[in-house]
Parts: C-alpha cells; structure tokens; sequence
C-alpha cells in the first residue's frame, strides 16, 4: 500500500513538472512584420499575446474571443532604428526629452534576447503562460548614456487573462545611477470621443502641449474633444479608462511607477499614424519621472504594470483581479 502510494505521489509530481515545464515554454518563435522576430505566447485558454525581440515590445494582447485589446498604427514601421509605433513601448533609460538622450531613451530601439535562465521573481506574474526577455548595455549604448545595466522585463498572461509586465533593472557598474522610465501602451477603444480616464482627479499634471506648466486636474474624468498630453504627478496604483460604447473598463494597476502620462494627439500629424487612427486608441502610460530612480552598484529596481478588461459595472474594487 505504501509503495501504491508513494508511485502515486510520483506520478502527480512528474505531471505536474511536465506541465510546469510546458507552461514556461508556451511560447513560439516566428519571423513578423519585415523579418523581424517575434514570439507569440498563448495559454490554454487560446488567450495571447505577442511581442517583438526589438524593442521588447508587445505589439498585441488577445482575450479568449480573439480580440485585439493593444493598438498598433496603420502606418507603424517595422524597420529598425525606427521605434514600432503602437502596442506597449518600453521607455528607458529617459522619460520623452527629460534629459539629453533621444526621447524616451534608446531601448526600445534595440535588439533584446530571451532570457533563458531568469533569476526567481518572487510574484503572481510568475506563474501562467510568459517569456522573459534581457538586454544588457553594449559599447554603442555606454557611448551616449555611460552606465551599465541590466534589463530583464517578463511578460505574462494572468490566470484571468491579464496582460502583466514586470521590468527588472540592475546597475552592473561601479557607480550608482538614475533613470526615468515607463511603458507607453496604446490602449484599443471604440472610439475616442466615447471613453473617459478615470483616478486622476484632484492631482496636479504637467501640460506637456504648454512647456510642462504645472495644473492642478478638478475634473472627476478625464474626456476628450481635442489634443490631451499630461504628465499627472504622484497618481493612485489604479487608473481606469471606461469604453462607454463596448461597455469594458480596462484596469491599469501599477508599482513603482509614481506617475501616469494620458495621451491622445487627435488630429495633429504624426507621421507614423494614420489620419483617423487617433479615433481608435488612448495611450494611459505608467511612469517614473517627477523623481528619477536612483540605483546603486549591484542594486536591482523592480516594478509591475497589470492590465485587465472587465465589464465597466466590475471597475470597482470588487471586480479587480487579485494581487
């Protein structure tokens, strides 16, 4: 009996290390847009997404119904140095054209790596279907921003189909450093003038169309009618953009991003995006910027960005995913 047992114990260990094992390589290697390679990472619930190893970059995040829940511009480029306009672009080591490197930095403009044998990190979005990405600082970067560095960035579904993207940055020189940083998802909605940001009231913003004068924001919701770029200062983990017109509420909750940027251009011209394509997105960003991160030698910075769909009668606490 004892044997009957332990051969049973046995057995669940080995499915379980099976299915472990199939899960943390649940994702395919495939060559995307111009060549360029992509991995696309599914769950068993045929919930996805894909990213680009340039830039690191997600460029699509799908429920189980097939819906693209990201927006990518009619007119993205897929051709290296030029960013992919769309999708969740990963902001480092500046903040847009806070300091003197290109804006928002240069890694989204370069090549990461799978990072095969990850150090453990310790969080729910180490379990379910993921891929874990690095890049490492080489001479080109050390010439225009003279730090070394080490970027690990996980993606992962959530067992509720949550999109979860946890950046590790790890100073791996001799001398401290600071950064800004950020994620810049472009978030589909039915329509632009239908849709309302909410968790920012009462909080001071930086205009970022007048000089980054300083406001403070009294509307209860954020609307739009025109062109909208904020940089809201000291925000609340959670924001919340409600789509009226779908009737979904896309819940961002963020760690240690201190700050949010809402972005919409409206009909200004950017060359990279179509003419109506402003219609269908809004950019709800989280951030460090008002105070950099400051890293020592060997230190390591963590954060988490966790977006979820639910229906916009579930926004409250009650609906959000759990921690």
């Amino acid at each position: 009996m004892c044997n009957k047992a332990n051969l049973i114990f046995l057995w669940a260990m080995l499915v379980a290390v099976v299915a472990m094992a199939t899960e943390h390589h649940s994702f395919e290697r495939t060559k995307g847009i111009n060549g360029l390679d992509k991995l696309i990472v599914r769950d068993r619930r045929g919930r996805s997404f894909e990213v680009y190893l340039y830039g690191g970059q997600v460029t699509s995040w799908k429920n189980e119904k097939g819906e693209e829940l990201l927006f990518m511009s009619t007119k993205a480029i897929f051709q290296p140095p030029t960013p992919i306009r769309g999708g969740i672009p990963v902001l480092f080591p500046q903040y847009a054209n806070t300091g003197p490197l290109p804006s928002h930095g240069f890694v989204r403009q370069r090549f990461w790596e799978i990072d095969a044998n990850p150090p453990p990190l310790h969080s729910h979005s180490s379990s379910g279907a993921h891929v874990d990405l690095i890049l490492k600082s080489s001479e080109a970067d050390l010439k225009i921003w003279p730090h070394k560095f080490i970027y690990r960035l996980r993606v992962a579904l959530g067992h509720g189909g949550d999109l979860i993207l946890t950046p590790r940055i790890r100073n791996s020189d001799v001398e401290p450093f600071n950064f800004t940083f950020g994620f810049h998802p472009y978030f589909s909605v039915s329509d632009i003038s239908q849709i309302q940001v909410e968790g920012l009231q009462n909080l001071d913003y930086l205009d970022q169309q007048k000089n980054r004068t300083r406001f403070t924001d009294h509307d209860k919701v954020i609307t739009f009618n025109s062109q909208l770029d904020r940089l809201y200062l000291r925000t609340p983990n959670t924001l919340r953009i409600v789509d009226h017109k779908k009737n979904k509420t896309i819940v961002v909750r963020k760690r240690g991003q201190a700050d949010a940027v809402v972005w919409n251009p409206w009909d200004k011209k950017v060359s990279d995006l179509g003419v109506e394509d402003y219609r269908s997105f809004v950019a709800v960003e989280p951030v460090a910027v008002e105070k950099p991160i400051i890293l020592k030698p060997g230190q390591e910075w963590k954060a988490i960005v966790h977006v979820s769909v639910v229906p916009s009668g579930c926004s409250r606490k009650s609906c959000l995913p759990h921690k």
